[in-house]
Parts: C-alpha cells; sequence; structure tokens
C-alpha cells in the first residue's frame, strides 16, 4: 500500500470545505492519511478518538458530502480519486469489497453510490440536522463576534485627575462645590508655593470665624467666587471685649490673628 497521500486544491479550497468547522476539517486530513489505496477507512470512531474531533465532525463531513458512510461502519473518501493517483506497482486493492460494489465513479473521478435508494448507513434525519445545526450555530457565534467589535461601546474616559496644589486646597476648603469651577480659577491664579501657602493659612482662620460659622456656613462663599475675589486678602475681624472676654476673631501683642475666647487676666481674682 503507497504510503503517501496527496490532497487536491480544488476540493480543500472550495467555500464548502473551507465553511466547515476547523475541527471537522482536521478530521478529514486525519481520515485521508489512513485510508487504503481505494479511499476505504474502517475505523472513523478510532480516528476521531485519536485527533480530539467530535462525532459532529463526522455527521459534518456525511452531510457536506466529502465521505461516505456505510452499515458496517466503513466510510470512503469521496474525492479520493481527485485526490490521489496510485500507480499500478504500488496499488493494493481494498479490502472493503462489497462496499466497493455499491460505488460508481462519473466523468470526474468522484465516487457515487450506485443508486439514490440506498441509505448508505442508519444515520437519522436529527442526527443530520445536528450537523447542520452546528455549522448554523457556529456562523452565528462568528457573525455575533463581528457586531459586537463593531458596536461594543468605547472604554469609559479615565476619572479627571487634579493638580496636587489644587487638590490641597480643595481638602482645606470647607464649602464642596462647584469643583471644575474652582479648579478653572485656581488654574487662572496659578500660585506658586508661597502663594498656596498664604491662601491656605487664611483659611485656617477663616473656616472658624463668625461669618463661615453662622446659620452652618451659609455665607462661606464657592470656592471659585473666594478665588477669584482674592479672598484670602480679607482681614479678620477684632472682638468685642465685654467681662474680661472676647469672642471672635482678635489679634495679640505680638501682631497674630487668633479665633475663640480671649481672657482678661487682669480682671480674674
Amino acid at each position: 500500500m503507497a504510503e503517501r497521500r496527496m490532497f487536491a486544491k480544488s476540493i480543500i479550497d472550495s467555500d464548502m470545505f473551507i465553511d466547515m468547522p476547523t475541527s471537522s476539517r482536521l478530521l478529514y486530513y486525519d481520515l485521508s492519511m489512513r485510508a487504503d489505496d481505494d479511499g476505504f477507512v474502517n475505523s472513523p470512531k478510532k480516528i476521531i478518538r485519536m485527533t480530539g474531533a467530535s462525532d459532529d465532525d463526522l455527521r459534518i463531513l456525511i452531510t457536506k458530502k466529502f465521505i461516505i458512510p456505510f452499515e458496517s461502519g466503513v466510510v470512503v473518501i469521496k474525492h479520493w480519486k481527485i485526490h490521489n493517483y496510485i500507480q499500478n506497482d504500488r496499488y493494493k486493492p481494498t479490502i472493503y469489497t462489497k462496499e466497493k460494489s455499491s460505488l460508481v465513479e462519473d466523468k470526474s473521478k468522484e465516487y457515487y453510490l450506485d443508486t439514490e435508494c440506498i441509505q448508505p448507513v442508519s444515520i437519522s434525519e436529527t442526527q443530520v440536522r445536528l450537523g447542520k445545526d452546528r455549522i448554523e450555530q457556529d456562523s452565528l457565534v462568528q457573525e455575533s463576534k463581528e457586531l459586537n467589535n463593531i458596536s461594543s461601546p468605547k472604554k469609559r474616559t479615565p476619572r479627571k485627575s487634579y493638580s496636587e496644589k489644587f487638590e490641597k486646597f480643595w481638602a482645606a476648603y470647607p464649602k464642596k462645590k462647584a469643583k471644575g469651577d474652582a479648579e478653572k480659577a485656581f488654574n487662572k491664579l496659578k500660585p506658586d508655593n508661597e502663594l498656596l501657602e498664604t491662601i491656605l493659612k487664611a483659611l485656617e482662620w477663616q473656616r472658624t470665624s463668625k461669618d463661615w460659622t453662622k446659620e452652618n456656613g451659609q455665607y462661606i462663599p464657592n470656592p471659585a467666587t473666594y478665588l477669584n475675589g482674592r479672598r484670602w486678602e480679607d482681614e479678620p475681624e477684632k472682638g468685642a471685649v465685654s467681662n474680661g472676654e472676647s469672642s471672635g476673631t482678635y489679634e495679640d501683642d505680638s501682631g497674630v490673628y487668633w479665633h475663640g475666647i480671649k481672657l482678661d487676666v487682669t480682671r480674674l481674682g
């Protein structure tokens, strides 16, 4: 028996062949490599297990008429003599003479059953339908993937990041309103480290000032308004003295501003 096997491009490059699942096409190659010199294979199920294919792959090859099955379990490669020409001195006739006697060849050397009335193997219509359904399912899955690639939504835009200086200002400012407007005002101001430090120090006493703490901070300006109005330059008001105490913001003898209650120690005791 000849050891070499060939494949005709007219068969394996056809749309009908290419449209089959990859596993079905690979099974076809393995069946062809293990066929005898007349294209008959006596162990298709064994080859299915060896190659990791499935029964569905065999059904597809039968449905697509790339192989012809018989009641005995033997199959024959339909286009065998198109693929292979074996010289007489190397040719060994098949032992499956009964199966071969039911075949005829047309002018193109394809195998056909000699009558359309013979059912080659007891494969029910439901089993053949399984093979067809798999082909259709594979096609639908591929189409679905292509549609998903086209219509899949774009990734969300990453969350906006702010500069480190602005984040310091925002963390210190007591009213968290209109952050975008505040950032615009901050960027317009372009504060250096010294100015930022001045603003943060001003916020230390402004956060606890009488105007900003009354009525739950209702009168705290929005951050953008604060920056645009250069409100860090506001000066604190001195508190009024009553019964030896002053409540609010005041300036001590060294010129430092404080907020809280100031006791007149000269009047104690």
